[in-house]
């Protein structure tokens, strides 16, 4: 794998300015959502000389994934048989696409979030932006291949007692994967893929690999969510706000017009109760763990482990949590904080991005468990299959090589099944993985 001919590290702010950076008219396609990041990622690169086009998905629709949605299609849209039900409007001009619609109001009952309510309201956003940059802008319709691989995957593992994390699945498989995909089937041609996640990426020569690294401003670093692209993903990937902060990024909004300058933050996956895209559970018992009944619950979809509002048990001993769910038996299992504490788990479908250990090979790393959990300290050792309970695997097996067992030098509590953990060496990502 060759690098591309300029330093791919996210500049400092001046450098962003210089139109020297792209003399070759890199075509890059930029991911807006109709936030204030994508916006700006947009105008960073259209100022340093890049051939930009804004792109958006449409991932809802009216029929069945959201209650009393009114999704309307984007102007003069027209279907290509062959492109697998991708759609998107035709290119007349820098506003082909626009969807017009007013801007969202602070005082709007709307919640900010990557799927939800706001869909149709957030494509006229970044179709305006578009158009203030004076760039082209495309909408995709995704809303059938986000259904059968996102949706449907969030539904299984709250079903199988597990916590998804669709935003990192996403990331992987729909909007670095399918949506340009989807786009060069279409005939938009492309050299680089470009989104406004607070990350950077740069070849190492040594290693021969791509890296993922934190963005500078740690507080709004979003290599965790990056965690599963793979290198060939990375090697086409633009992540123009790394170097900055966030009142950077808003500054330059206002300085440059576009209209969502003051645009609230999106919140989450998904703005209203998640238990609005679920099926309706079974009911079942919650006991504590001694097995001894103390309640029932309406469906194990509606917990999570560490959870503490919502058990409906009162206890004279202190505060109650979930501390582990069993999808074979429909049971919630509660008890106090500190059974929540542990110091290992292990860890399957892991995708490697800084370098692929060998088998049997133990790494000392950091470990983030969940988005917002602070960066832990661990020993991760490479195939091994052992569960919790600490069973020792069949040694006539041989361990995939995409698992390991992570052993965290100090107790961590609500270690939860289904989430991400994400490996980091210093400001790099080593890689992610689902706790098992």
């Amino acid at each position: 794998m060759i690098p591309c001919p300029w330093d791919r590290v996210s500049r400092p702010l001046v450098e962003c300015y210089n139109l020297s950076m792209a003399t070759d008219k890199k075509r890059v396609l930029v991911g807006m959502s109709g936030g204030v990041d994508s916006s700006v990622a947009a105008l960073l690169l259209k100022l340093a000389g890049y051939e930009v086009t804004g792109v958006t998905m449409k991932i809802a629709t009216s029929a069945g994934n959201l209650p009393d949605l009114p999704i309307k299609p984007a102007l003069n849209n027209k279907t290509d048989s062959a492109s697998g039900g991708f759609t998107l409007p035709s290119a007349s001009g820098p506003s082909s696409g626009f969807i017009q619609g007013a801007s969202k109001s602070s005082g709007s009952h709307l919640r900010l979030s990557c799927f939800g309510d706001d869909e149709e309201q957030e494509i006229s956003e970044a179709a305006a932006v578009a158009h203030e940059l004076g760039i082209p802008f495309y909408v995709v319709d995704l809303s059938r291949e986000y259904e059968a691989r996102i949706l449907n995957y969030f539904r299984s593992e709250y079903a199988r007692g597990r916590t998804p994390n669709p935003c990192v699945k996403c990331n992987a498989e729909i909007k670095f994967g399918l949506l340009v995909d989807g786009c060069r089937q279409l005939g938009l041609e492309y050299d680089f893929f470009a989104t406004g996640h607070y990350a950077r990426v740069k070849y190492d020569e040594s290693l021969r690999r791509w890296q993922l690294l934190k963005a500078r401003a740690a507080a709004k670093d979003q290599s965790y969510f990056l965690s599963f692209l793979s290198q060939e993903q990375l090697a086409c990937s633009l992540f123009p706000l790394g170097e900055l902060t966030k009142s950077e990024v808003r500054r330059l909004a206002k300085e440059h017009g576009l209209p969502v300058s003051d645009k609230e933050e999106s919140q989450d996956f998904y703005g209203g109760d998640y238990r609005d895209l679920l099926p309706k559970g079974q009911p079942g018992p919650i006991k504590d763990l001694t097995g001894r009944i103390l309640g029932q619950h309406d469906g194990i979809e509606n917990y999570t482990v560490g959870q503490r509002r919502g058990l409906g048990i009162a206890s004279s001993s202190g505060r109650l949590y979930v501390v582990k769910i069993e999808a074979a038996t429909n049971t919630v299992y509660i008890g106090e904080e500190k059974d929540l504490l542990a110091t290992e788990f292990c860890l399957d479908g892991i995708n490697w991005v800084g370098r692929i250990p060998a088998r049997g090979e133990t790494i000392e790393a950091t470990v983030k468990v969940r988005y917002r959990s602070p960066e832990l300290e661990c020993r991760v050792i490479m195939g091994d299959n052992r569960s919790r309970s600490g069973d020792s695997q069949d040694e006539s097996q041989e361990a995939p090589e995409n698992s390991a067992e992570v052993i965290l030098l100090t107790p961590y509590k609500a270690i939860t099944p289904g989430q991400v953990a994400v490996f980091y060496e210093g400001e790099a990502v080593l890689g992610g993985g689902f706790i098992r």
